[in-house]
């Protein structure tokens, strides 16, 4: 396993290198720098002192030698400074990581909760009642909009009904408790939840349905066992594997994904952060924020190989080494 972590840390770090040119260039690329958007809002400024200003920063340089220099700063943990915050990268990115954690890891979670057990009995029930309103439900989970589907739950919970906040994050007063933020918590990951738990239970159910059929199922049926044990305790085991592939992938998404969710409801997480700094040109945070869900993806798709390895025997760290 060692032997399999530390290829996989050395691509992982590859690959995130490449990334991280390629961000940074598209970055630079981008009409405007933060200079001339400093010298657009004070027109006492004139173009010399945007040419000196620009020397000062290494903005005058060439992309691949100010790519250089800002690795250099990265791999000594400076990250470099948020210039619409006016604070450093790495102060603004820990909380709204802990903010993104928090309703993506409680959203993902109660999704699985629900889609295995609900595939695993329509996959038990093919064809049935209940089977084709799990597919109903999913399809239409699947179809909606995410913006739409939190504007649905704003009006139903909030307007009509004023169970819940529209959005926000809680009281910011100095006696404000964590408990005060769970209000403003449910209606986001509802939504996230509502949109992954479709996808997600017809993994599932697909899955479920293609072990039920396997010869190994025959042959525990044979035996005697009940249908209970050989569902819960021998197939469900081999069924979970295409869908630990799609949380795998799906894991750096769902930081990315969460963007129009975080949005619309107001929630400061990375999505959100990311995309108000590319509109502002904070060339530095949005830099940082697109390789965090980059590096989101390598981690999930690690989580997922050694899950591979611990739910199915016939799998192991030399095959997947291979490639096999």
């Amino acid at each position: 396993m060692l032997r399999f972590a530390a290829i996989r840390l050395t691509q992982s770090l590859i690959v995130l290198l490449l990334i991280s040119f390629a961000v940074y260039g598209l970055i630079g690329l981008m009409p405007g720098d933060p200079i001339d958007i400093m010298v657009q809002s004070d027109p006492d400024l004139t173009p010399a002192d945007a040419a000196r200003l620009k020397a000062l920063y290494g903005l005058d340089r060439p992309i691949v030698v100010r790519y250089w220099n800002w690795l250099g700063a990265a791999l000594q943990g400076d990250l470099g400074f948020s210039r619409t915050n006016m604070r450093p990268v790495l102060e603004i990115l820990w909380p709204r990581l802990w903010n993104s954690l928090l309703l993506l890891g409680i959203s993902e979670i109660l999704a699985i909760a629900i889609a295995i057990p609900i595939g695993v009995y329509a996959a038990m029930r093919p064809y049935s009642g209940f089977d084709y309103a799990v597919n109903l439900a999913c399809f239409a989970g699947i179809s909606v909009p995410p913006f739409w589907l939190a504007l649905l739950m704003m009006i139903l919970f909030s307007i009509t009904l004023g169970w819940l906040p529209a959005g926000g994050m809680g009281p910011v007063t100095a006696d404000a408790g964590w408990w005060d933020s769970l209000p403003y918590l449910v209606l986001p990951v509802a939504t996230l939840t509502i949109v992954s738990v479709g996808s997600f239970t017809r993994f599932m159910r697909a899955s479920m349905l293609q072990t039920l059929r396997q010869d190994f199922i025959r042959t525990a049926k044979a035996k005697g066992l009940g249908k209970r044990r050989v569902v819960w305790g021998h197939a469900l085991q081999s069924a979970i594997v295409p869908l630990i592939t799609v949380l795998g992938l799906s894991f750096g998404a769902v930081f990315s994904g969460a963007l129009i969710t975080e949005i619309m409801f107001g929630w400061s997480g990375i999505g959100r952060m990311t995309y108000d700094s590319i509109l502002a040109s904070d060339y530095n945070l949005a830099l940082v924020g697109l390789l965090f869900a980059t590096a989101m993806t390598l981690v999930g798709n690690l989580l997922a190989d050694i899950a591979y390895v611990w739910l199915d025997p016939r799998v192991s760290f030399r095959s997947l080494e291979a490639g096999r």
